[in-house]
């Protein structure tokens, strides 16, 4: 091995390895992940609960388990899962 030369794999989204490492990631899934294909284009699509209906959050509601959600308000139902 090269003395002086970084052995490090070429990682694609170096803030996202090293936000993955700060999270206790090891290395290998770190790079894994960041090299992934879309790396950093993933999530941030869905709507802020305000955006959207009680229904729809009722709905969301009802997948995670919630308990008592059909006497909430759309507040207390966005609170609730945020807070789940």
């Amino acid at each position: 091995m090269p003395k002086g030369k970084d052995t490090r794999p070429q990682i694609k989204n170096e803030e996202q390895y090293e936000t993955l490492r700060d999270k206790g990631y090891s290395k290998e899934k770190s790079a894994r992940i960041a090299n992934s294909v879309g790396a950093g284009y993933r999530g941030g699509k869905a709507k802020k609960y305000e955006d959207r209906t009680k229904q729809s959050l009722y709905d969301e509601a009802k997948k995670v388990g919630i308990e008592g959600r059909s006497k909430m308000t759309k507040a207390e139902l966005a609170y609730a899962l945020r807070h789940n």
